[in-house]
């Protein structure tokens, strides 16, 4: 009988511990933490907003699309300028100008579709020198230089502005209307590609050390919330330009 007795108040004694340590239970918690929202896994674009820096918008003085070099330098050394590199990534139906790069590789796109456009879900014809279709930066540069990019080097913001993870081609319209508008701001009129479209921001943020207003990281947020394992997108290209690009 004492046995028993004593076996019993061991079995209590312990389950304080339990509780405390969570033995037992299952208690796993999203990857991400807190506020990051219910469902956040690890390398998730959703769990990545809680690592970007948060921070006030400074002012826009000093501001010049020089200060990222000149437009669409060929920073990767194929031969072809950046938005080449693009059209010839999103477009469909691709066609070029006979002459090639230096390289030996088709470089001037002169038409094509982009089938559909990402910000709307319409079909949009490029033909070169009446296009309809735009190059966007994810992270518009002028937002960029409020929220970090005054205070870099020349050659990280002729990367930056030149980074295939940081451009998409899309309709000339809705870019245009967007400016340089951020999460907090503006998003594309086709919900459907929201999440994938907030999702390439954050990366571009994270890779650049770009920080983001409360509003804009309350945004994400709640965009991505809707697609919790959105992974978080990567692109292999430098957060330097070669020392031959130079900006103003």
């Amino acid at each position: 009988m004492n046995r028993r007795i004593t076996s019993a108040l061991l079995t209590l004694a312990a389950v304080p511990a339990l509780l405390l340590t969570g033995c037992g239970l299952d208690t796993e918690s999203p990857a991400g933490g807190g506020a990051a929202g219910s469902g956040a896994r690890a390398g998730s674009a959703l769990s990545a907003v809680d690592t970007l820096t948060v921070k006030g918008r400074a002012p826009k003085t000093g501001y010049d699309r020089g200060r990222f070099g000149s437009a669409w330098a060929d920073t990767d050394s194929n031969g072809c300028p950046t938005r080449d590199d693009i059209l010839k990534r999103d477009l469909r139906d691709v066609t070029y100008q006979r002459s090639r790069s230096r390289g030996g590789e088709e470089c001037r796109v002169v038409s094509g579709r982009l089938a559909p456009d990402p910000y709307t879900g319409r079909d949009v014809t490029f033909r070169r020198g009446r296009s309809q279709v735009d190059i966007d930066h994810l992270v518009a540069l002028s937002d960029a230089w409020q929220k970090g990019a005054a205070r870099w080097s020349p050659g990280k913001r002729i990367a930056f502005a030149n980074d295939p993870l940081n451009l998409v081609a899309v309709d000339a319209g809705p870019n245009r209307s967007k400016g340089d508008g951020d999460t907090a701001t503006w998003l594309p009129p086709n919900k459907a590609y929201r999440c994938t479209y907030v999702a390439g921001q954050v990366a571009v943020k994270k890779k650049y050390g770009v920080w983001v207003t409360a509003a804009e990281r309350d945004a994400m947020r709640r965009v991505l919330t809707t697609c919790p394992t959105k992974t978080l997108p990567t692109g292999p290209a430098p957060t330097t330009a070669p020392s031959r690009f130079h900006a103003r």
